[in-house]
């Protein structure tokens, strides 16, 4: 009985539809009894007679319909973890096969490591189920923790950060890998690198370990390591320098003012670990970056035979740009040079598809990252079209913890955008997992839609106060149109700033002439 006075409650939103459905049958009712009571009807009579029961049958149906979604809302509500819990609006258009569908959704393989991969996995687990992450080595060569040097673990903190990413309750996972022990015999180990060595030990199998932990945790997709055989990131620099620690390498390319000609890994022969072949082969899209060009993306592609696969494979490659330049890295590098440097270590057509920011970020950050030595990157999208790669541009910074970074959903929507793009071409608009895509894109463009109504109520300011004050100095970009006047205030307070170093110099100088005119006399 609990259960049956559960629907109606205030939460559940079915009195409403059960109010109408009586409503709707009395309707019914009165109109037949009329028919059945009186003997002669008027023109007028019958008129109302059938206003009366075509309202109350279309009651009836209404009641029937919307109940019947509201029950598979509330129960969608209660099953499917995906759901925000206390969240108002449930699409049920997206939802109506629930978990199953995300489970035919599209066979993605992102391919990268750090921040920049962890980002797109955050994104693209709100679509898919079948959904791989291929993670660099980027941490051998690196000292070992005091955890791994105790457990005898592999490098593993690429690895962990995706699993944190792919995790349903990401913040709980988070704390709880990262949980440091300060006391007895486990003091300076950290829970997840005990967790994962327990499980290594259960399964025997490193990769097959990763898969339990996916399952324990109830992750969206999986996790591979690019390889398991132990091996080195070095960089070779234009002057001849070879550099072998990863860490290392941003540090001694500001000493030598040379840049990166190549990455190699050490050794060369480096297999790829199980199931990481046969992921790519399966893919629906392949995506590369964003992250460290030369330590997160191109390393894994170095790897034997993973680049050829990708070539091989019919899944559509997406490339998604860096939005700054990299310091030690990719110093004053366009677009175009970050896929040219991908090209020239492991050959042309691995990329279709460029996903690039729109470069509108507000100039205080820029100044920001200018002092530390990065930059926007340069979108030199000519020189790509001359390629035959194929251009996206998004709105896809975000300003976290006063940082630029990429935004999960805006960098999954692009990618889910093209892929639906790609089935619609391949005539398959029926299928559930295409249906399901679409409908999804449009909650996220829901959410979207403020920020752009923001973007146009600044921009027809911006021109009503041309208008009203008649200035019309040519066209200008996007950018500097929209932030002209903070970046008018920032050169005025760098000038203000030098003028003082100037005067203050000056007075330096002035004092120190003085000194040496007393010490004469």
């Amino acid at each position: 009985m609990k259960g049956f006075f559960k629907w109606f409650k205030s939460g559940a939103k079915m009195k409403r539809w059960m109010l109408l459905i009586l409503i709707g049958i009395l309707l019914v009712c009165f109109s037949i009894a009329e028919i059945m009571s009186v003997k002669e009807l008027s023109f007028l009579e019958v008129a109302k007679i059938i206003v009366l029961f075509t309202i109350g049958f279309s009651f009836v149906i209404l009641g029937l319909v919307y109940s019947q979604k509201r029950v598979l809302e509330i129960l969608i509500e209660d099953t499917d973890s995906r759901i925000e819990k206390g969240k108002k609006d449930v699409n049920v258009k997206s939802l109506i096969f629930n978990k199953t569908v995300y489970d035919q959704g599209p066979k993605i393989v992102a391919i990268g490591g750090g921040n920049g991969l962890n980002t797109v996995l955050k994104g693209l687990k709100n679509y898919t189920n079948n959904l791989t992450a291929i993670v660099t080595v980027s941490d051998y060569g690196n000292i070992p923790t005091n955890s791994r040097k105790e457990l005898g673990l592999p490098a593993i903190e690429d690895i962990k950060e995706s699993i944190i990413a792919l995790s349903n309750e990401e913040e709980w996972v988070d704390s709880l890998f990262n949980a440091e022990f300060d006391k007895g015999r486990l003091q300076g180990l950290r829970f997840g690198d005990i967790y994962m060595s327990a499980m290594n030990k259960i399964d025997g199998d490193f990769v097959h370990s990763i898969e339990s932990i996916s399952k324990v945790l109830n992750m969206t997709g999986k996790v591979l390591p690019v390889t398991l055989d132990e091996v080195t990131i070095c960089a070779e620099l234009d002057d001849g320098t070879v550099i072998e620690q990863k860490d290392k390498i941003p540090e001694i390319v500001f000493e030598k003012i040379s840049k990166i000609n190549r990455i190699y890994l050490n050794p060369s022969n480096c297999r790829p670990a199980p199931g990481v072949l046969e992921a790519i082969q399966d893919a629906d899209a392949i995506i590369l970056g964003p992250g460290s060009l030369y330590t997160n993306v191109i390393p894994n592609l170095l790897v034997k035979n993973v680049a050829k696969t990708i070539k091989e494979s019919k899944a559509i490659k997406i490339y998604v740009s860096n939005i700054m330049t990299e310091p030690g890295q990719t110093d004053d590098y366009s677009l175009s040079d970050h896929i040219n440097a991908i090209s020239e270590h492991v050959g042309s057509d691995i990329v279709d598809y460029c996903i690039y920011d729109t470069g509108e970020i507000i100039p205080e950050y820029i100044k920001k990252y200018n002092m530390q030595g990065s930059d926007i990157v340069e979108q030199d999208i000519t020189k790509l079209k001359a390629k035959g790669i194929k251009l996206l541009q998004r709105k896809l910074s975000n300003i976290v913890d006063d940082s630029i970074r990429h935004d999960p959903d805006s960098v999954a929507e692009s990618i889910i955008e093209l892929i639906c793009d790609d089935l619609k071409f391949k005539d398959e608009s029926n299928n559930p997992g295409y249906v399901m895509l679409k409908s999804r894109l449009k909650e996220g463009k829901k959410k979207t839609k403020p920020l752009k109504k923001q973007k146009n109520e600044q921009t027809k300011k911006q021109k009503q106060i041309k208008k009203e004050t008649g200035k019309h100095t040519g066209r200008k970009s996007k950018f500097q149109s929209k932030y002209e006047d903070r970046i008018i205030s920032i050169r005025t307070s760098e000038e203000k700033r030098q003028e003082r170093l100037k005067s203050l110099n000056s007075n330096v100088n002035n004092n120190r002439n003085k000194n040496k005119n007393k010490k004469k006399k």
